[in-house]
């Protein structure tokens, strides 16, 4: 039989305590930091490269036109590549419209029109409600006060697609510019 004689100290306790529970804050801090910049990251469509194209999907659509619209500036120069229909207003000059999507107000899926105004040279070629996928670049217009317009650089007719309808602009959405 053995006997251990073990002295326990009531200060070294408290300081391996201490340390292990400085650890795992630091520890929880730092996943937290991490999933906040690393999620923030991957949900922003704006960067700071002007040179690549930034696709915008269903998910980010409202969001980035919300926010395009309060700040201009940040957008102007940047090309995008996204989907939607062609909607004319009675307004607009022959090379105008609006890469439309039907955004979802209520339950019962009444929806609204929003979309980006857009210009393209050869536009008289599509009728209303075809639906197209475009790149071009954001620049700054007098339209009712200032607004931003996509200048189309290539435009192709697609199928109208599963995901036609669009949300409103949510409080998750975090800009970068």
């Amino acid at each position: 039989m053995f006997i251990y004689n073990i002295k326990v100290s009531g200060t070294l306790i408290f300081k391996i305590f201490f340390v292990i529970v400085t650890i795992v804050i630091l520890s929880v801090f730092s996943v937290c930091c991490y999933r906040l910049f690393n999620d923030a990251k991957n949900n922003v469509s704006v960067s700071d490269n002007s040179s690549s194209v930034i696709e915008i999907d269903p998910k980010n659509y409202t969001n980035i036109l919300k926010d395009s619209h309060e700040h201009i500036d940040n957008y102007v120069g940047k090309s995008y590549k996204f989907s939607g229909y062609i909607y004319r207003a009675y307004d607009f000059t022959d090379e105008q419209f609006v890469l439309a999507r039907d955004m979802v107000i209520s339950s019962d899926y009444q929806t609204l029109i929003v979309g980006f105004l857009s210009e393209y040279k050869d536009i008289k070629g599509y009728s209303d409600g075809t639906w197209v996928e475009v790149t071009g670049t954001i620049k700054k217009v007098d339209y009712h006060g200032d607004m931003p317009e996509l200048q189309i650089t290539s435009l192709k007719e697609i199928d109208k697609p599963n995901d036609e309808y669009v949300y409103p602009p949510d409080e998750t959405y975090i800009p970068t510019t």
